[in-house]
């Protein structure tokens, strides 16, 4: 397998952090989705990272689909096969992407001309980072901390991307967040994953 992607893009340290726990070898070709030259609609026709070129050549995009894909390659399941507890993870997910979504729509914004910023849509996605955070904080308390989900892993990476790319919102003042994220950041697949400065 070959995973097509940026180091800096959290959508794919997701999919790294996975095949980093299940212990799966698969090539990494970093790829810039934003240059003229980039090769990344070779394998996203929508020219989004990441993307996963399987053993036969064919690639599957968007990271809900690769992760659900490597999950079911064997090991140990970071989503789980009972129905309920599935879509819990399915959602805890999807909550981690919408975290990473509202937190790339601002900075996308922030880098048109400062005459065309929409302070509206920025606040709106502001708004949409403080709800879900508050939602994850409270999700915290009844988490089993031994036992690492997807859900996990996808609100971890868009935390981190956050630090990187969105530093004023200092998530890290909530004790909880912070506590919890140290759990993380301990783990060598977080570790290795880790996006440069």
């Amino acid at each position: 397998m070959k995973l097509v992607g940026s180091r800096t893009s959290p959508y794919v340290r997701k999919v790294r952090v996975l095949l980093a726990e299940k212990d799966l070898a698969c090539e990494f070709i970093e790829e810039n989705a934003w240059t003229p030259q980039t090769t990344v609609p070779r394998y996203n026709p929508l020219n989004k990272v990441p993307a996963l070129v399987m053993d036969d050549g064919e690639s599957i995009y968007d990271s809900m689909v690769i992760t659900e894909y490597i999950d079911a390659l064997g090991g140990k399941p970071f989503i789980p096969r009972e129905p309920a507890a599935r879509a819990r993870a399915r959602r805890d997910e999807a909550l981690g992407n919408g975290l990473m979504d509202a937190g790339v729509a601002i900075f996308l914004e922030r880098k048109r001309e400062a005459p065309r910023q929409d302070p509206a849509w920025i606040a709106r996605q502001r708004d949409k980072i403080d709800a879900a955070l508050a939602t994850w904080t409270r999700s915290l308390e009844s988490r089993d901390r031994g036992v690492l989900t997807l859900g996990e892993i996808a609100c971890g990476c868009a935390l981190f991307w956050y630090e990187l790319r969105l530093p004023e919102l200092r998530w890290r003042e909530n004790a909880e967040l912070e506590a919890w994220a140290r759990t993380l950041e301990a783990r060598p697949s977080f570790a290795t994953t880790r996006p440069p400065a």
